[in-house]
């Protein structure tokens, strides 16, 4: 299936239930918040370290995206990505997790930084600024988090993805590292527009991976951004690079590889 009816059917179905019983971890909880500058509600997704409550320590944060999809089969499109499965198993690196809901009929508008002439889109940087100015002031007066760039990580797939990129880039004092899953680069050419005429900072740190079964331009279009950012000066440590055999674009894909994400990205944090 090509990438592009691939994304039709997904947007089509990504808000039903799957009929599945709940998988969430204790460590699970969940807020609403609201997100004046997308005039809604939005419901939040925490993960907590298994040592939080008996511990005074900080922690580093990672936003997440698409949360319905990380921790519960109960609510997610086709499986989830059991990071708290894996969280749990930490005794160290331990990190909070902080899930974003997605939008339903307005995720497309939520995780696209540019309008599509086909897809329409267009609201990330609201979207973005939503985390940056509301959640991310809310969740470090709540929790006791490591509230530097350097200790705070976006995190997504697909349109997740491009949105936790763009954010990277554009707002690197907010969010000093950037999960990369399957990025929609093919969305708008403006993201490459975007990486030519800013500077990157050498603090930033990326994390990509694709499979090179979800469709004819995934690797080509992450290639020639990786090759953009090394041309601005971007140097090899700051980047790690996977290319998975393969490979598709769905949720066994990003969920087998979190752990890899996790580690290489927290590597130096803890």
């Amino acid at each position: 299936m090509r990438f592009n009816h691939f994304f039709i059917f997904f947007c089509l179905l990504i808000c039903f239930k799957i009929n599945a019983q709940s998988t969430a971890s204790k460590q699970v909880t969940t807020f609403t918040i609201a997100a004046p500058q997308l005039d809604t509600l939005k419901t939040i997704w925490v993960y907590l370290p298994k040592n939080y409550e008996n511990s005074e320590k900080a922690y580093p944060v990672i936003y997440m995206h698409d949360a319905q999809n990380l921790f519960d089969d109960e609510t997610s499109y086709v499986g989830e990505w059991k990071i708290d499965e894996y969280l749990d198993t930490l005794s160290k690196n331990e990190s909070i997790i902080i899930g974003i809901e997605h939008g339903n009929a307005k995720r497309i508008d939520e995780l696209t930084p540019y309008k599509h002439e086909k897809y329409g889109g267009g609201q990330g940087d609201a979207y973005i600024t939503f985390i940056k100015n509301t959640l991310k002031p809310h969740v470090d007066v709540t929790y006791r988090t490591k509230t530097e760039a350097e200790n705070t990580t976006i995190f997504g797939s697909s349109l997740g993805g491009l949105i936790s990129f763009y954010a990277a880039i554009k707002y690197p004092e907010t969010f000093g590292k950037a999960g990369v899953f399957s990025p929609s680069f093919w969305f708008s050419e403006k993201i490459y527009e975007l990486v030519e005429t800013t500077e990157i900072l050498p603090t930033s740190k990326f994390y990509f991976l694709v499979g090179d079964s979800e469709s004819d331009t995934m690797v080509p279009d992450l290639n020639r951004m990786i090759e953009l950012l090394k041309s601005k000066g971007v140097k090899n440590n700051q980047i790690e690079n996977l290319i998975i055999k393969d490979g598709q674009h769905n949720e066994k894909l990003w969920s087998i590889n979190f752990a890899a994400a996790y580690n290489w990205l927290f590597s130096e944090t803890n």
